[in-house]
């Protein structure tokens, strides 16, 4: 199972910008025999962001930002990338106190850039990763069983606005078989028609159809707008979407730490442990691992979505009901 990724500390998180790239003399000299890393990055990120894969970018230039990081902001060419100098770039990430899955992540994201270079002919193979460390450490489970999520839904949150919110935003996703929160703030009324939710997963492309139930329903409810297309309260206005998902995230993590504390819960709430959880409630009732695929925490979902796409989709809606109904 994979960790959350927290791309390091402060300093680590610090963005570079394409203009503050150095490129040293010879690199220069040498640039028409060769592409330059930083961009030959820079397009797959443009890429990306032209196929809607915004996430998918932003982990691309989190893993550039720290790799430019680790070379001062000096660039270097794509051939020049050996075993060598990802392992110095790992021994850089170790001293900086960088978790070994987050060192995994960016080695497996540099990896699959490099790949993309070879198969394209701006480099040759030379096997750069097989000394560093691309795998996954388990880490702690984070799924809260159906107890505690009756006592997150029993608590009276009625005179605070902000936590009866984020209350209902990590409800919402349980109901919806753990959907992501970026999934659930694009999700229009129109994906709504005749009984079932019909959306297509931002991360994957995957196109995933629930059953709708009444205690969805009386979450929409609760938050009806007639003006607004969206479904949830999550994006409000038209243009800068991404951003307002971003904020009403950090909003609704902040929330929930203090609704795990009037809970009870020794764990800390996210909408992130609202996906394992349903997916723990769901393996206890027999729910096959491959349609959960350990509690849909895999580095990649599109191998999760793939299983479940693979079985009739009454199975899971049917797992579902039964879940609620215990609630």
């Amino acid at each position: 199972m994979t960790t959350k990724r927290d791309f390091g500390n402060n300093e680590e998180n610090e963005k570079i910008k394409p203009e503050d790239y150095q490129l040293s003399m010879d690199t220069r000299e040498s640039e028409e025999n060769g592409q330059p890393f930083y961009k030959f990055m820079e397009d797959i990120i443009a890429q990306l962001k032209r196929l809607n894969r915004e996430r998918t970018a932003e982990t691309y230039r989190a893993t550039l930002n720290s790799f430019m990081r680790f070379k001062k902001g000096h660039n270097i060419m794509l051939n020049e990338i050996n075993s060598d100098l990802m392992m110095e770039y790992e021994a850089y990430l170790k001293t900086r106190g960088i978790t070994m899955n987050t060192v995994s992540f960016y080695m497996r994201i540099l990896r699959a850039a490099y790949n993309r270079a070879v198969e394209k002919g701006l480099t040759e193979q030379a096997n750069p990763f097989r000394h560093v460390y691309t795998g996954i450490d388990k880490t702690v489970k984070r799924a809260i069983p159906l107890i505690a999520i009756k006592r997150i839904k029993d608590l009276r949150l009625t005179l605070r606005p902000s936590l009866d919110y984020a209350r209902d935003m990590f409800l919402f996703s349980f109901y919806t078989r753990g959907m992501s929160f970026i999934d659930m703030a694009y999700l229009r009324k129109t994906d709504l028609q005749n009984g079932f939710l019909s959306y297509r997963r931002r991360k994957t492309g995957q196109q995933l159809l629930i059953k709708w139930e009444r205690c969805m329903q009386d979450i929409v409810d609760k938050y009806q707008d007639t003006e607004s297309y969206y479904l949830l309260p999550i994006i409000k206005t038209s243009g800068n979407e991404r951003q307002q998902y971003r904020n009403a995230l950090r909003l609704v993590n902040n929330k929930l730490k203090i609704i795990s504390v009037m809970a009870g819960l020794q764990t800390n709430l996210t909408m992130y442990v609202s996906r394992h959880s349903w997916a723990s409630a769901a393996k206890q009732i027999n729910v096959p691992v491959s349609v959960i695929s350990e509690s849909l925490g895999h580095e990649s979902e599109s191998t999760t979505q793939i299983y479940l796409a693979s079985l009739d989709n009454s199975m899971i809606d049917n797992a579902n009901c039964m879940i609620l109904r215990n609630l």
